[in-house]
């Protein structure tokens, strides 16, 4: 059995078992953050769907108003000219053959690869390393494409990728507990619209069953899944 500790019990005792409004619990989250640095701001959705099928398997992107409270280190995968477009939109690095052969070596100090649509074929090779740590490039969030310039940027400025696990759960990090109140419900806000908007057709039932706000450190704080609709 997992033991808390008193640091996390004392906090906890702050929670009730209900669920609350968006605000509500956006409140409880930063009374609950206590850790000796920046917690960041975690948030967990339950969906409806079975991601074992292909038109339910849950992936997105989504631009948080207010980012996410750290600096996204960015790799391009690039040739010339596209190369260039990309330092010049702030990539924190940039290079094909080079960073291919570093990525075999074990090198993996980024958060986000950045590809164009001819580089495809030989980082594909890629994937056994790339895929498992979620780094691998991908048309339909974004990451794949010849506008690097423009992709560099929407990442610097707070967007984020997302898909569903084998559980059906949604996991993303939607700011840190230092955020002022309305900043973290802005973004929390868009980050459930979206997930509405990505609705598969074919799933039935309920759609969103739970949803779960927390700090790094801290314990979940649950959110009305019925205030979702109403935004």
């Amino acid at each position: 059995m997992r033991t808390r500790s008193k640091r996390f019990k004392a906090v906890a005792t702050k929670v009730e078992n209900k669920s609350y409004t968006i605000a509500e619990a956006v409140q409880k989250v930063k009374d609950t953050a206590s850790a000796k640095f920046a917690e960041g701001v975690d948030i967990a959705v339950r969906l409806g769907v079975d991601p074992k099928k292909a038109d339910q398997a849950l992936r997105g992107t989504v631009a948080l108003p207010h980012g996410i409270g750290k600096e996204v280190r960015v790799l391009v995968i690039a040739k010339p000219p596209k190369d260039d477009e990309a330092k010049a939109a702030g990539a924190d690095h940039v290079g094909f053959q080079d960073y291919l052969e570093k990525i075999q070596q074990g090198w993996a100090d980024i958060d986000v690869i950045i590809a164009t649509p001819d580089v495809m074929g030989e980082l594909g090779k890629l994937g056994r390393i790339l895929g498992p740590r979620g780094l691998m490039p991908n048309p339909k969030s974004g990451t794949v494409t010849a506008e690097v310039g423009k992709a560099v940027k929407e990442v610097k400025a707070g967007k984020i990728e997302f898909r569903v696990d084998k559980a059906g759960i949604v996991h993303a990090t939607v700011g840190k507990a230092t955020f002022g109140q309305a900043q973290l419900v802005e973004n929390i806000q868009s980050f459930l619209n979206t997930i509405v908007r990505l609705k598969p057709s074919s799933a039935k039932g309920t759609y969103i069953k739970s949803i779960a706000i927390s700090t790094t450190m801290g314990p979940g704080v649950h959110i009305d899944r019925n205030e979702v609709a109403a935004h």
